[in-house]
């Protein structure tokens, strides 16, 4: 039987000569064919790509594992970010794609009459896009570090080559058409083992089915105890909260929620998937298509938390160090799992409250070791032993690469999962990088600093650009500010409290004008970027419910971002001149076609 790493350079390999081949194939010599592929994608392959975009590191990687550690709370994260989607489909994506135009301060440029407004939007895609990349970069390095036997450092790097090769050759085209193929690895990726361990636990072939079903003994027989029963008691045993359980305020939840969902409607890089499509009405379509694709993987991530949840605790808890399965070793030599023996006994003690003490500024995402000592090889690590009973490390992003070992799989299926996270990480990477390339070259450069340039070098300072941004990308990959979703989150909020008001307003309010759009756009990301930066950074022991305003936490703030961002835009454009009548002809034009068939052929 091949050893894991083989079936992992294997898979890994073969998709990554699948992602460069087809970059050499489509690559582009066009502004158009750079910025939006032409403008001839197919609704179908169009869905599959924006799937791709939108489930990032954070979503294969991450968001099962941050389910898995906070159970119920976790909810945020799927009804945020899927319903954002819905948001996106139905209520700014026909639009925009109706406008007509490369970018998302392409729109705030022609539809706010102001390079101000442009330059504004380029700062807000800019600084969105650098938070998101951030948690892709992480991803990638996750993976490398564990399955292909490198550090997370040089499995960055290598992420970015890849990233480099097919974003900077083959621009919107090339990213396109290798984002399907990474749905169709990410998507199979996903859910292989997960119905694998639901037939183990449970007999269920969906795992959907299999997370509100009874578990089955190790011999195969009904116990007649459902799954979620099961894993409230064993968090209880173990002196936590009970899985099912919230812990959070209401009003933190309802904030994180919406600032996921309205955040999704305002990312650039998926809402500039919708200038691919030939027309309006394949721009509809393709928001179906991508939708249904992307429930495959979110129905299914809450079964994984509770699957891989419930392995976790069985296999490793009061279990003797010197007995543990290979895998826990295996990820231990990453830093990214840890255990100290408290008490001296040998055995794992999983509880409540965190096992280490943050040494001043020490990197506490990956924990590094020093000497190997004690009787069983105990590592030793720079963080001292803090005073909980709690002697496991367990990151949260390992939960859903770790799965598939944890529940004894093939290696080929583990192997599967490592090309998966990593298809869904440099998919959004690819596309967010496209945004920033964008921004620099066609709406900073070409629109307000350099207008005299040419195609063709507009072409190459578009290309240039995306190489500087992998760079900068990669960068924050090998120094992320915390966990993929969590920093997924901030980037969320942040483009909620920019975008979403200026382009809702923009589409649907022909008063709107440019000084109350700039306005709200700024005070709404300062306001936002202020609150996370103080409470994450700055100050990180006041990151505390009762130091939040109003309860609401740094995940959650875009969500009053949002808000100050409307009030102000709305105040603004009501004590300043109206815009001129070609802008509000442009709204009448986006919102309601003129026309016989307007609506869908354009």
């Amino acid at each position: 039987m091949m050893e894991l790493q083989t079936w992992t350079y294997l898979i890994v390999g073969l998709t990554f000569s699948l992602y460069i081949g087809i970059a050499i194939w489509s690559r582009v010599q066009t502004t158009r064919g750079f910025y939006v592929a032409g403008g001839g994608v197919s609704p179908l392959a169009n869905g599959m790509a924006t799937a791709a975009d939108w489930m990032s590191a954070a979503s294969f990687i991450s968001m099962a594992g941050l389910i898995s550690f906070i159970g119920r709370d976790g909810a945020y994260y799927l009804m945020g970010w899927t319903g954002g989607y819905v948001l996106l489909a139905l209520l700014l994506a026909p639009y925009l794609r109706k406008f007509g135009q490369f970018t998302v301060p392409d729109f705030v440029g022609e539809r706010y009459y102001s390079k101000q407004a442009r330059l504004v939007a380029v700062i807000c895609a800019i600084f969105v896009s650098f938070t998101y990349v951030a948690g892709q970069m992480r991803g990638v390095g996750v993976v490398f570090s564990r399955f292909l036997d490198v550090e997370i450092e040089n499995g960055v790097v290598i992420g970015m080559g890849i990233v480099f090769i097919y974003a900077v050759m083959g621009g919107m085209k090339g990213i396109t058409y290798t984002q399907v193929a990474q749905y169709c690895v990410l998507i199979f990726a996903f859910l292989v083992p997960a119905v694998f361990i639901s037939l183990a636990m449970t007999g269920h072939v969906f795992p959907q089915v299999g997370f509100g079903s009874t578990v089955l003994n190790e011999s195969g027989i009904e116990t007649g105890i459902y799954l979620l029963d099961k894993l409230d008691g064993l968090n209880q045993d173990l002196g936590f909260s009970a899985y099912t359980s919230g812990t959070k305020e209401t009003i933190d939840v309802f904030f994180i929620t919406a600032a996921l969902m309205v955040g999704t409607a305002g990312l650039p890089h998926v809402i500039i998937r919708f200038f691919t499509v030939p027309r309006v009405r394949d721009a509809r379509l393709s928001a179906g298509y991508a939708l249904l694709f992307i429930a495959l993987l979110y129905t299914t991530a809450p079964a994984v938390a509770a699957f891989a949840r419930t392995n976790l605790i069985e296999t490793v808890q009061h279990r003797p160090y010197d007995d543990l399965p290979d895998w826990f070793q295996n990820w231990e030599n990453t830093g990214l799992l840890a255990w100290v023996d408290k008490n001296s006994d040998g055995r794992v003690q999983y509880a409540p409250g965190q096992p280490f003490e943050k040494l001043p500024g020490h990197k506490t995402l990956k924990l590094v070791k020093t000497e190997q000592a004690g009787a069983s090889g105990q590592p030793l690590f720079e963080n001292r032993p803090s005073k909980s009973a709690n002697e496991l490390y367990v990151d949260r992003d390992i939960i859903v690469l770790a799965n598939p070992e944890i529940a004894r799989l093939p290696n080929w299926v583990i192997a599967l999962v490592a090309a998966g996270g990593l298809a869904a990480a440099l998919s959004t990477a690819a596309g967010l990088l496209l945004v920033i390339s964008a921004s620099i070259s066609h709406d900073l450069l070409k629109n307000i600093l350099m207008p005299e340039i040419s195609e063709k070098q507009e072409l190459l300072y578009a290309r240039i650009a995306a190489g500087v941004a992998v760079c900068i990308a990669g960068y924050f990959g090998i120094n992320p500010p915390g966990f993929v979703a969590q920093v997924v989150a901030f980037a969320f909020g942040l483009a909620a409290a920019s975008f979403f008001p200026a382009i809702v307003l923009g589409i649907f309010y022909k008063r709107m004008n440019r000084e109350g759009a700039v306005s709200g756009m700024v005070v709404g990301i300062v306001f936002t970027a202020a609150y996370i930066i103080y409470f994450k950074f700055v100050n990180p022991g006041a990151n505390r419910a009762e130091n939040w305003w109003f309860g609401i936490s740094p995940e959650g703030i875009g969500t009053l971002g949002m808000l100050l961002n409307f009030s102000v835009s709305l105040i603004i454009s009501r004590f300043t001149p109206p815009p001129p009548a070609h802008v509000q002809d442009l709204v009448e034009d986006i919102r309601i076609p003129r026309g016989a068939g307007g609506a869908t052929e354009a």
